[in-house]
């Protein structure tokens, strides 16, 4: 993208301040910020928010890393961990209420949100589950290791396939806001 997709400008503010936001207001309290390599300029973007920060400094590593470190800084008392990413700024506060109720039904499964057939973000992991991460291997390993332990929750919200991966995808977010 030729610039760090968190600090992009979403109406008022960076895109990682709106997807902070969304979990604050869904009332989600234990919230870990895992940065990357650029994480000191980032920063800078939500140092006086209500969320416990961590760096990954490897520049090399992977998501699984970043899910590893962030992890080691859950408090222990968490049943649960929904892995939220940076660039998928439009998920709406209804279906982090939604996803995080389903789990309370069914605190033994994966939650994945699905949109009109596809699979979204962010996934809701039980802490058990979660933590093969530290066994090797990718999120997505987890997730394909047992389709027995997944369940997929229908929402009307397009943010949760909506990501920016490319310049294109954040001008298509950007008109998505009427911006």
């Amino acid at each position: 993208m030729g610039q760090l997709r968190q600090l992009l400008p979403l109406c008022d503010k960076p895109v990682i301040r709106h997807c902070l936001d969304y979990l604050l207001a869904a009332g989600i309290k234990n919230i870990v910020a895992v940065l990357g390599y650029h994480g000191e300029e980032v920063l800078a973007a939500i140092q006086e928010m209500p969320v416990r920060i961590v760096l990954n400094k490897n520049q090399e590593s992977d998501m699984a890393e970043s899910v590893r470190i962030g992890l080691s800084a859950v408090t222990e008392y968490s049943a649960g961990v929904m892995v939220c990413l940076s660039d998928h700024p439009l998920i709406s506060v209804e279906t982090l209420k939604s996803l995080m109720q389903y789990f309370l039904e069914t605190p033994d499964k994966i939650i994945i949100p699905l949109y009109k057939e596809k699979r979204g973000h962010p996934t809701l992991f039980p802490r058990h589950i979660i933590e093969e991460i530290f066994e090797g291997g990718t999120l997505r390993d987890i997730v394909n290791r047992d389709s027995n332990r997944i369940r997929l929750l229908d929402v009307q919200d397009e943010g949760v396939i909506l990501d920016m991966d490319t310049k294109e995808d954040y001008e298509k977010i950007l008109k998505k806001i009427g911006i």
